[in-house]
């Protein structure tokens, strides 16, 4: 089966930066799952995969735009410390988690001082040329609770 709106892909990866340096991979836990065509992954990873099947196996490299984006300077926030959840003392570099009205959003540290701390909202790749190196696992019919509720549901999805 191909990939296409209203299927379940599950796949492996592995992902670089432009270097070459592996950042992460899945390999070694579940494979990542989603709902193609629901905007539930990258627009360049959904792009890339899209017509490919289970036992596919390539490499695509993603501009920032069809990634996490470019940076933005006007993205550096100042903010009570208290705030930042992950680690009882706080370094320039480190990643931090904070509630905000639309949820959760990951930070990186700039600046800290005694009650305020200088991070960056941007997201920690944004700005970066990625390249992903993909194992296609396994292609299905999305269930009609799936679409329903626009994610993937099971191993490498969303479980309720």
């Amino acid at each position: 089966m191909k990939i296409a709106e209203k299927t379940v892909v599950q796949f492996h990866y592995v992902l670089k930066e432009e270097d070459g340096t592996e950042i992460e991979s899945s390999h070694g836990n579940d494979p990542m799952a989603y709902l193609h065509g629901a905007n539930n992954t990258l627009v360049g990873l959904e792009n890339a995969l899209a017509g490919k099947e289970a036992g596919d196996k390539f490499s695509v490299t993603l501009q920032p735009e069809e990634a996490y984006g470019e940076r933005q300077e006007d993205m550096i926030q100042r903010i009570p410390v208290k705030h930042l959840q992950g680690a009882a003392k706080w370094k320039a570099g480190m990643t931090a988690v904070v509630q905000t009205e639309q949820g959760q959003r990951q930070v990186t540290v700039v600046k800290v001082g005694k009650f305020m701390v200088t991070v960056d909202i941007n997201p920690p790749l944004a700005g970066k040329v990625l390249t992903f190196d993909l194992d296609v696992v396994d292609v299905r019919e999305a269930t009609e609770d799936e679409v329903k509720h626009g994610h993937a549901h099971g191993v490498g999805g969303h479980h309720h």
